[in-house]
């Protein structure tokens, strides 16, 4: 591929809801350029940005594919992202590296949650916004319906330049509101011709909406317009350029990827509307001084790594978005988010799995560089002279957890490494060893997510693992205060062993462990005090109820005795360790749950089912308030227990609308019929293991 400057680029990127035809109007728009020769389908596993044997599985795509292309003297750099919310990172890292967000939409389903939340993400950004209304020739497209729908979401300032000739059956080809021609037919064969007489009016009242749009971008052109003169055509495209780039308007477009309608006359358009990164600027921080920064075209070399692939034969491939200056082959990059230099080789761009090797990388470019070492997606590299550091790119937390293990007995030493690659390949994939439970855990955004990462690791690092319901860390603790005696007395000819003391148990609550004596006259010589410790604080690992770890107790030794010849240390140990069994049993024992603060964001007409789902998890709820533009936010108190799949639950309560944090508060004692059940198979659990 031949060398752009940055006024003939365009990075765009794809994103919809799942279903939408997003993979398909990639798959398009590659065979329309020339890109490809054959034109791919999802169904049939053959489509050009879907190729990860994942991906081709489940016809749905999981990873974003590049797919650039040329089309007229320009190079467009597609991101086909994924259209399901399990992939959120995906979608987060690419809307960092395109300069125009392209939504498409089912014109039969029209606008849906997936639409909703790209539409916020872009937005979030002031990334401008671009709408294809996809699949006009299936049954119950409504162009107009999803034009509609769009305003009422979206506002006022959603624009159709485009309308369909024909709908479902009929469909064959779209209306150009800025030259006023139409377009029949498919693909190459589309035909120039005039406007169907029976659209003549549509089209000129949609044409004078879309001349309004286009005027309001530009005050010399809205002043034109308001004194009454006619636009011309060129004045027309400057407006839309404008109206684009700034977010004043989104423009809609239409037709069929599986037809191949509209799709060169979308081509048209990234080339002649959509904006280059020619004049973008980004702001960043010095990594060092914290001092606002920005960057444009012109300026020393900056770039963000926006999504990071592991692969076991080619290594680490870097996805970068380069902002301003340049990249060469075999040279020294500086990554300022982690202060260290990165040696390359190779710079290339991928279309699909297809590699193409480049000489340079100019500003607003985007390419793979493989192999580079300590560098991670998130990541800033830049000229060490004058270092620049983005801001992270924002991923949600993940909140689905489940426990990992092997499944073949070989496989232990190789988990940690292949878990950690995944992690390095998606951030909304997490890897933690639990202290308490001494589980590994793994946590990502639902149990589809973490499924497709599972099979993953299986393929390239040849590593089988099953998933498992986390263990809940339970604690146990006294809810009463006893004095109890316990005296470790045996001869066995030579030296005996002898151990007396007295123990004070008391509760502390939120207090963690306290140790403390009050001996009188030496009962208990001082240097088996520590011993006394010792045998309290191992016990209290695996507790008199369930094997939990004790927690919240005072234990002051407050008397006992010695013998001169068979006490020692070891003796004082198993004392202590026996009046704690003893007396913790006697002190009212109970068993204790983590407590989670959970704050839930919804629309505010699912408020009263979510405060209903808190109740029937034992959760409290501590109160809920509009936070704006129609949310709402509820804040609880749930027993960790309760919301261990509580994202997918929350996905289902509100069609994907909701979203939550949780963090851990403190414990709280189990409701005694639950504890009940906990124990008996704690205890079943401990007879099978013997």
């Amino acid at each position: 591929m031949k060398e752009y400057k940055s006024d003939k680029l365009r990075n765009i990127g794809l994103f919809a809801h799942g279903g939408a035809g997003k993979t398909s109007l990639a798959e398009a728009l590659l065979f329309s350029t020339g890109a490809v020769t054959r034109l791919g389908k999802v169904d049939e596993g053959t489509a050009t940005t879907d190729f990860e044997p994942e991906e081709v599985k489940r016809k749905v795509t999981i990873s974003t594919g590049l797919a650039p292309c040329e089309w007229r003297d320009h190079k467009i750099n597609f991101l086909d992202t994924p259209g399901y919310a399990d992939f959120v990172a995906e979608v987060k890292g690419s809307l960092r590296a395109v300069d125009t967000a392209l939504v498409v939409l089912c014109a039969a389903s029209g606008v849906e949650v997936g639409t909703e939340n790209v539409w916020k993400y872009a937005s979030d950004l002031n990334l401008p916004r671009i709408a294809f209304v996809n699949k006009m020739d299936r049954e119950n497209a409504d162009f107009d319906s999803v034009v509609g729908q769009m305003r009422e979401m979206f506002g006022n300032n959603v624009v159709p330049i485009q309308l369909p000739i024909g709908s479902q059956e009929s469909f064959k080809g779209i209306i150009d509101l800025v030259n006023m021609k139409a377009y029949t037919g498919q693909g190459n064969q589309a035909v120039e011709g005039a406007i169907p007489a029976d659209m003549a009016d549509q089209a000129a009242a949609a044409r004078m909406a879309m001349i309004e749009a286009a005027a309001e971008a530009d005050d010399d052109l809205l002043t034109k317009y308001l004194e009454g003169e006619e636009l011309t055509d060129e004045e027309v495209r400057t407006g839309l350029v404008k109206g684009i780039a700034q977010g004043h308007f989104f423009p809609v477009f239409c037709g069929s990827a599986a037809k191949n309608i509209g799709v060169q006359q979308l081509l048209n358009a990234a080339v002649a509307y959509f904006p280059s990164p020619e004049n973008r600027v980004v702001a960043g921080i010095h990594p060092v001084k914290k001092e606002p920064l920005e960057r444009s075209q012109s300026d020393a070399f900056s770039a963000l790594v926006f999504k990071t692939t592991a692969d076991p034969f080619v290594g680490r491939l870097s996805f970068i978005r380069v902002f301003s200056g340049q990249i060469k082959p075999d040279t020294t990059l500086y990554n300022g988010s982690r202060d260290k230099a990165e040696r390359i080789g190779n710079i290339f761009t991928m279309r699909g799995k297809q590699q193409d090797t480049l000489t340079v990388a100019n500003p607003g470019d985007i390419v793979v560089i493989p192999k580079m070492q300590d560098t991670k997606t998130g990541d800033t590299l830049c000229d060490k002279d004058k270092p620049i550091v983005f801001e992270p790119i924002d991923y949600p937390k993940p909140m689905f957890t489940f426990s990992v293990e092997a499944k073949n007995k070989g496989d232990e030493d190789k988990i940690g490494n292949a878990l950690n690659r995944m992690a390095d390949e998606d951030p909304t994939f997490t890897l933690e060893k639990n202290t308490e439970t001494h589980q590994l855990l793994v946590s990502g955004i639902s149990d589809l997510h973490l499924d497709v990462i599972i099979e993953r690791m299986k393929r390239k690092f040849g590593v089988d693992v099953k998933l498992s319901d986390p263990k809940i860390p339970f604690r146990e603790t006294i809810r009463a205060s006893v004095k109890v005696e316990y005296k470790h007395k045996k001869q066995s000819g030579g030296h005996g062993q002898y151990g007396h003391v007295w123990l004070q148990l008391d509760p502390l609550p939120g207090g963690g462990f306290e140790f403390t004596e009050s001996i009188f006259g030496g009962a208990v010589p001082r240097q088996y005090f520590p011993a006394v410790e010792k045998g309290i604080r191992e016990t209290m690992i695996s507790g008199v109820l369930a094997g939990y770890p004790m927690t919240d107790f005072k234990a002051n030794l407050v008397d006992g005795s010695y013998h001169d010849v068979d006490s020692s240390e070891m003796a004082f140990k198993i004392a202590a360790s026996g009046a704690l069994k003893k007396g913790a049993l006697q002190a009212k024992p109970v068993l204790l749950e983590p407590i989670y603060s959970v704050e839930v964001i919804v629309p505010e007409s699912y408020m009263g089912d979510i405060i209903g789902d808190f109740n029937s998890r034992r959760g409290r709820i501590l109160g809920m308030e509009p936070i704006g533009k129609g949310l709402g936010v509820v804040k609880a108190q749930v027993p960790l227990a309760e919301v261990f799949r509580y994202s997918i639950d929350l996905r289902s309560m509100t069609q994907g609308r909701g979203k939550f944090d949780m963090a851990f508060l403190h414990y709280e004692e189990v409701p005694q019929r639950i504890a009940e059940s906990i124990i008996a198979a704690a205890k079943k659990d401990k007879a099978e293991e013997e």
